[in-house]
């Protein structure tokens, strides 16, 4: 149907002549009322938002001088959090004359991913920055 018909018979009717896919050929449209197909366009996208996994982004910090007892605590959690499929975030803490010692951190950074006992992969390679040396991990 042509367009000018089209938009005749939509005056017609008190509704309003809605392009559905510009793209297609012939570009294809609707004749109904704009705040009914908003309306449906919106409730669409809500319940695609609904639906969708967000994986969080958590935070397990750790220091230099941790134990092992505690970052044995630490790397459960870490576990856990992986089990949910959030993304973790590992922190090595320098403070002070700490920050001179960067080796030691990725040490004490490659001793704590040992101690997650589920298969994980580093999204990023370990980044030194702000208060520390952090990576980020999530589940294979």
């Amino acid at each position: 149907m042509p367009t000018s018909a089209a938009l005749k018979l939509s005056l017609e009717r008190g509704f309003d002549l809605i392009e559905i896919a510009p793209t297609a050929k012939p570009p294809v449209a609707r004749i109904m009322s704009y705040d009914k197909f908003r309306y449906q366009k919106e409730k669409e996208l809500k319940k695609q938002y609904a639906t969708q996994k967000i994986g969080e982004l958590k935070q397990v910090k750790i220091s230099m001088k941790e134990a092992i007892n505690d970052m044995n605590v630490k790397a459960r959690r870490a576990n856990e959090f992986l089990e949910k499929d959030n993304k973790v975030d590992v922190t090595v803490v320098m403070r002070g004359r700490e920050k001179m010692f960067k080796d030691l951190a990725y040490k004490k950074l490659d001793a704590f991913l040992k101690l997650i006992t589920i298969e994980h992969k580093k999204t990023s390679d370990p980044k030194i920055g702000g208060r520390g040396l952090s990576v980020q991990i999530t589940k294979k």
